[in-house]
């Protein structure tokens, strides 16, 4: 089940679960959209792939006797931030930003 990061893993802004200015990568990595466009360039800083936006998990069960949604499958709450240095993240991101992600 994907993992729903509260935060974004560069400046820390949050980005509860509802929020559609989440990215993310195919790891999971957790970015806001701002980040994302002005920091790294469409390149996950620790993989090197691109970002999707991150799905919308619905509050509540939709449907009768599936235990589906917020209610039951709750967002993390354990902050994560980029072990990475800005100089680190120029460097690798710079190196793959004018590669699209699905030819890096």
């Amino acid at each position: 089940m994907l993992e729903l990061r509260p935060n974004c893993e560069w400046c820390g802004c949050d980005l509860p679960p509802e929020s559609s200015e989440a990215r993310i990568c195919s790891y999971e990595c957790t970015y806001c959209a701002k980040c994302v466009d002005e920091v790294l360039h469409n390149v996950c800083a620790t993989c090197g792939g691109g970002f999707a936006p991150r799905p919308i998990r619905p509050k509540g069960a939709h449907r009768p006797g599936l235990t589906l949604g917020l209610g039951h499958q709750p967002a993390s709450t354990e902050k994560v931030l980029s072990r990475w240095s800005r100089e680190e993240v120029e460097s690798f991101c710079g190196q793959l930003a004018d590669i699209p992600p699905n030819q890096r």
